[in-house]
C-alpha cells in the first residue's frame, strides 16, 4: 500500500515550474532552539477549486502546523483580502494588518488524466516576498497526503529543518472490557486519520517497531500461549516469525541499516540483549548478567545502544558500543528509568521514569547529562520521536480512565496534545518521513 501510494504520487518544485518563480529563502523564519517558542501567526487560505476539496487541505496543512506548537493560524474571520487567484501578488498591507507575519494560497484543479494538481505559494507578507511556491501531482486518494507534504515544505521553509507531517505511527489498538481486552496492532497517519488494523485481534500483540525502510514493522505476539517476534511486509500483509527462541522475547527493534533485530531474551530467569542477522539469522549475544536487561535502541549511527537494566538494584539506562563493550550506567536520578529510545538526531534519548508513584517522560543527554522531564501522570510510558527528532508521541493512562490513549508533546514540554483514535491506543511507534 506504502508502495503504491510512493508510485501515484509526483512532485514538481517551484524553481524547475514554469509556474512559479525560484524560492528566496531568509526571510520570515522560527527560531527553534529557544526553550519556549512564540508560535508564529500565518494565514492559511482555502485553496481554490471546484469542490470542497481545496478548503479540506488547507484545512489539514492548518491543523498540522498548529499542532506543531510553532504556528498560529490566523482566525479567518479576520481575513480582509479573499484570495481568488492564488497567482497574484497579495495586498500585503491587509495581512500585515491582521498580523499575519507569512501567508499559504493555493489551488487545487483534476488533470485530463484525472490526477489530481495541488500548488501552493508561501509568502512573507512583511518583506512581501514569496518564500517557496510548489506543485504536486497525485490520485484523488492522496489528498490528504499532499496536505502533509505541504505542510512539512512550509515547516522546512520557516524553521529550517525537516518537518514530520508526512509519516505514520503503528500502535496498539485496545478494545473491549478490562477483563477480555482486544489488542490489535494498527496503523494510522500521524495526525490520527486513516487508521488500518494490521492484526485481527485474535492474539494480543506488543511494541510494534518501524524498519528503517518504511516497509516493515517488527512486534511481539502471543500466538498459541507461545511468544514471538515477527516481521510484517506492510504492502503485502505477509509476515513471518523471526526467531524461535528458547526464552522469553522482549521489544525488538530495527538496526538503523535494517539488517539487524536487537531484541531481549530470557533464560534461566535472567533476561540479557541480542542482536539477530536477518539475513543470517545468526543471534549474538551482547550483555551476559543476572540482571534484567532489556529495551534496547541503537543510536542513529549504529555504534552505540542504549538499555534498561536492573543490575544496579533498580531500573536504570545504560549505554554500550554495539558490539556489547563498555558497558556504563548514565541515568542517575532519584527513581528507575525505563524505555530509552534514542532521537533520530542523535542528541537526546527519551526515556520514561518512575518517581514518587508517577510516570514521566523526559530527555538526557547520551552521556546522561542535561535530563529534562517534559511531562508527568498517573501513567505515561512508551516515547517514539517524530522523524525530525523535535516531537515524541508516548501513551497515557489518567487514574480512573478504562484505557491509555495517545499524546504528542515537542521538546520544550510546552505544547502537549492528545491524539484521537477509534479506541484506545498504546505503544505507539513513528516513522521515517515517507518517500
Amino acid at each position: 500500500m506504502l508502495k503504491r501510494c510512493l508510485v501515484f504520487l509526483s512532485v514538481a518544485w517551484a524553481g524547475l515550474g514554469l509556474a512559479f518563480v525560484a524560492p528566496a529563502y531568509a526571510l520570515v523564519e522560527i527560531d527553534i532552539s529557544r526553550g519556549n517558542v512564540q508560535p508564529l501567526p500565518i494565514a492559511i487560505t482555502d485553496f481554490i477549486s471546484d469542490d470542497g476539496l481545496g478548503a479540506d487541505i488547507s484545512g489539514v496543512i492548518a491543523a498540522d502546523l498548529q499542532r506543531s506548537g510553532l504556528f498560529k493560524p490566523v482566525d479567518r474571520s479576520a481575513f480582509i483580502q479573499q484570495i481568488n487567484d492564488p497567482d497574484q501578488t497579495p495586498r500585503f498591507q491587509d495581512w500585515q494588518l491582521i498580523s499575519a507575519e507569512a501567508l499559504v494560497v493555493g489551488r487545487v484543479t483534476r488533470e485530463a488524466d484525472g490526477r489530481l494538481r495541488s500548488e501552493f505559494r508561501l509568502w512573507d507578507t512583511y518583506a512581501g516576498q514569496q518564500i517557496i511556491g510548489q506543485q504536486f501531482y497525485t490520485q484523488p486518494d492522496n489528498w490528504r497526503r499532499v496536505a502533509h507534504i505541504i505542510a512539512d515544505s512550509i515547516y522546512q521553509a520557516l524553521t529550517g529543518e525537516q518537518g514530520y507531517f508526512d509519516s505514520r505511527i503503528v500502535f496498539v489498538s485496545e478494545s473491549g472490557p478490562k477483563t477480555a481486552r482486544k489488542r490489535q496492532l494498527a496503523i494510522m497517519d500521524q495526525d490520527g486519520y486513516n487508521v488500518r488494523m494490521l492484526t485481527d485481534g485474535q492474539y494480543m500483540v506488543l511494541t510494534p517497531r518501524f524498519s528503517p525502510n518504511r516497509q516493515e514493522v517488527t512486534y511481539m505476539s502471543y500466538e498459541n500461549d507461545q511468544p514471538r517476534v515477527y516481521l510484517l511486509q506492510l504492502e503485502t500483509g505477509q509476515r513471518e516469525v523471526v526467531g524461535n527462541f528458547p526464552g522469553m522475547t522482549f521489544a525488538p527493534r530495527f538496526s538503523p541499516d535494517g539488517q539487524r533485530i536487537i531484541m531481549s531474551l530470557q533464560q534461566d530467569g535472567n533476561a540479557n540483549i541480542y542482536t539477530m542477522d536477518l539475513r543470517t539469522r545468526a543471534t549474538t549475544r551482547l550483555t551476559s548478567t543476572a540482571a534484567i536487561d532489556t529495551s534496547p535502541s541503537y543510536a542513529p549511527d549504529g555504534n552505540q545502544i542504549v538499555f534498561e537494566s536492573d543490575r544496579g538494584g533498580r531500573q536504570q539506562l545504560y549505554v554500550m558500543n554495539a558490539d556489547g563493550s563498555n558497558q556504563h550506567r548514565i541515568s542517575f536520578g532519584d527513581g528507575s528509568y525505563s524505555t530509552p529510545v534514542w532521537s533520530p538526531r542523535g542528541d537526546l534519548i527519551a526515556f520514561t521514569k518512575q518517581s514518587g508513584g508517577k510516570f514521566s517522560i523526559g530527555v538526557m543527554k547520551p552521556d546522561g547529562s542535561g535530563e529534562r522531564i517534559l511531562t508527568t501522570g498517573f501513567h505515561n510510558e512508551g516515547p517514539t520521536w517524530a522523524p525530525n527528532g523535535r516531537v515524541l508521541m508516548f501513551f497515557r493512562q489518567n487514574a480512573g480512565e478504562g484505557g491509555p490513549h495517545l499524546y504528542s508533546i515537542d521538546l520544550t514540554g510546552y505544547n502537549e496534545q492528545r491524539i484521537s483514535t477509534p479506541d484506545f491506543a498504546s505503544d505507539p511507534a513513528w516513522s521515517p518521513l515517507l518517500e
